[in-house]
């Protein structure tokens, strides 16, 4: 045999080994690599992640380890990893998988009617990367509060509850500064001056809404309840807003799981800066985080003659209002009776 076959005979084997290898590395890329049974599945790979924190996270998903591993090598993503959300969807093959961990997808972070800053904190934490710890520590940051006009006291108020499209992966000062730019958008030269006009200032105006908030949930109602509390504000008379009562109590001691229907004639003397009944003017932060139906009814209030309400015992939900006292006790006496024989201790 002489040198030309033995070239072209080795030749053809090379090329056959290689088509075999080619068809076999094929395989491995592009065959179905996934072993979950959802449609779907998020894997959420923490911030300072190498490959092997994300194998181990991935391992429950991933049919065959070392074929993810190849092609992750070939694709350079051992040197890329990147912290975020990702999605895997049933039937992916290797290579798709990898490319999945390059598209980190946001979150549609939601939150309403947290009570207190540390509620919110742990209400986003559950919700990102970024834990209640870190969250309630950068929204309580003193450069961050007096550069924005804050106090600890009022700092929910820089949170406008709604839904946001946002990383998993966002730190917690980067979803704090977030919420001051979302702050900003929300009060507008037209909500300032709106406010304005009702003797407010944004802060105020949100701390009034919490009130108003907490007061009903009947939002057909809230500008009638703020066009009352506005008047007594204007009158200089105590807000006297049992909300407000009922969260002294709860911060007295430490408890807001608790569940208070009912506040008695002691409860009203308690000493606190958030009781309206023995303090006038506004309490010195929010009870609550109001929704936009309730901030738009401070901004935009009912023009009443009303100083009085209590709640209705005909329409429930609803209350009952008044603009002389005499007729205010008469329908303060009727809820009282009805709650009586309702056995409602507390």
């Amino acid at each position: 045999m002489n040198l030309k076959k033995i070239i072209t005979i080795a030749s053809i084997g090379l090329i056959s080994a290689l088509v075999v290898y080619g068809f076999i590395l094929i395989g491995q890329i592009f065959a179905e690599n996934t072993k979950f049974g959802e449609k779907e599945v998020y894997v959420y790979i923490p911030t300072d992640a190498n490959f092997d924190t994300v194998k181990n996270i991935v391992a429950p998903y991933i049919l065959h380890m070392d074929r993810f591993e190849k092609v992750a090598d070939k694709m350079s993503y051992p040197q890329n990893v990147g912290s975020g959300r990702y999605l895997f969807t049933k039937g992916m093959n290797s290579y798709d998988l990898v490319k999945s961990l390059r598209r980190n997808l946001p979150v549609n972070l939601a939150f309403n009617n947290q009570e207190r800053i540390e509620n919110l904190a742990g209400r986003v934490g559950s919700q990102i990367e970024a834990d209640s710890l870190s969250l309630l520590t950068s929204f309580k940051d003193s450069i961050f509060l007096k550069e924005n006009g804050f106090n600890e006291y009022n700092v929910l108020a820089v949170c406008i509850p709604n839904t946001y499209e946002i990383y998993w992966n966002t730190s917690a000062d980067k979803f704090r500064d977030k919420m001051i730019k979302e702050y900003r958008k929300f009060w507008n030269k037209e909500r300032v001056a709106k406010a304005k006009e009702q003797g407010l200032t944004p802060i105020e105006a949100t701390i009034l809404a919490s009130i108003v908030h907490k007061e009903s949930v009947k939002k057909d109602e809230r500008p009638r309840i703020a066009g009352v509390y506005l008047n007594r504000l204007r009158l200089g008379m105590p807000l006297q807003a049992d909300p407000t009562v009922i969260f002294a109590i709860k911060k007295k001691s430490n408890d807001f799981e608790q569940v208070i229907k009912r506040v008695f004639y002691n409860d009203l003397t308690m000493a606190s800066p958030y009781n309206t009944y023995v303090n006038t003017g506004l309490p010195p932060g929010p009870i609550a985080m109001p929704d936009i139906t309730a901030l738009e009814a401070v901004l935009n209030p009912e023009k009443n003659d009303f100083i009085y309400f209590c709640a209705s015992v005909d329409r429930f939900g609803y209350h009952e209002f008044a603009a002389t006292l005499s007729e205010h006790n008469k329908n303060a006496k009727k809820y009282s009776n009805w709650i009586n024989s309702q056995g409602v201790k507390r």
